[in-house]
């Protein structure tokens, strides 16, 4: 775990960014507090030793993984699945682990960068897995390497933190809003309103687009879906003294 000092960012990427949806927007100003990321997602050989915790909830499967690898980011898990992991981590540590929320989740990716990825204005697969038969900007064309890899393959950012462009989309707490009209500004997960069906993940995978990987880049998934390109990684709050 790595922790990420609070501070205050423009949420969203602004209405000229190259690729932009308008779902990004608008712009807006967030304050938020110190909290703990992990440094990669999550691995294969962590989701195996918490499968073996007891339930909280529900059932968690030792290996679901459709690319194996005991240090490669896990795969094929719901957001039901990522929601029990937590709860199951909680409980043997005694720490309170969860999901990162959007804004924590930009602010970490972001590590104090305006650009659209926190490495610059465009990617390469030298310093990300995404499908690099497609470019960025004044990118050029790279590898694509059809898979996942393993975490800490790349540069981390700023923060120290890995992966954040690419490999796998990562979920998030908030529901689902189609833009930031109204969303918080002090940090916190957004579960007013909004489509209480479908769930946030950013980040991007290996498997799309590099302008799916940007930083401000948001979108939807239901929280049953388990498929290829989905992952997540773990943040828990600062005590308060």
């Amino acid at each position: 775990m790595m922790r990420i000092p609070g501070g205050r960012f423009w949420m969203g990427s602004p209405a000229g960014e190259l690729e932009r949806f308008d779902y990004e927007g608008p712009q807006h100003k967030v304050e938020v507090p110190s909290f703990y990321m992990g440094k990669y997602p999550v691995t294969q050989q962590q989701w195996l030793a918490v499968s073996l915790l007891d339930n909280v909830d529900i059932e968690l499967k030792p290996d679901p993984f459709g690319f194996k690898g005991a240090d490669r980011p896990v795969e094929t898990v719901s957001w039901d699945e990522a929601v029990e992991f937590c709860k199951r981590l909680s409980r043997h540590t005694g720490c309170d682990y969860r999901l990162p929320n959007e804004a924590e989740w930009e602010y970490a990716c972001r590590a104090g960068t305006l650009t659209p990825f926190h490495y610059g204005v465009t990617l390469s697969s030298d310093v990300a897995n995404y499908n690099a038969n497609y470019t960025y900007g004044t990118g050029v064309k790279g590898t694509y390497r059809k898979q996942t890899t393993d975490v800490g393959s790349f540069p981390a950012n700023d923060f120290g933190l890995h992966d954040m462009h690419g490999n796998v989309f990562e979920w998030c707490q908030d529901h689902w809003h189609g833009d930031y009209e109204g969303a918080p500004t002090d940090g916190s997960a957004w579960l007013k309103e909004g489509n209480v069906d479908l769930r946030v993940v950013r980040g991007g995978s290996w498997d799309y687009d590099p302008g799916y990987c940007r930083s401000g880049f948001r979108f939807y998934i239901t929280p049953s879906l388990r498929d290829y390109f989905i992952g997540f990684r773990v943040s828990c709050s600062v005590p308060r003294p």
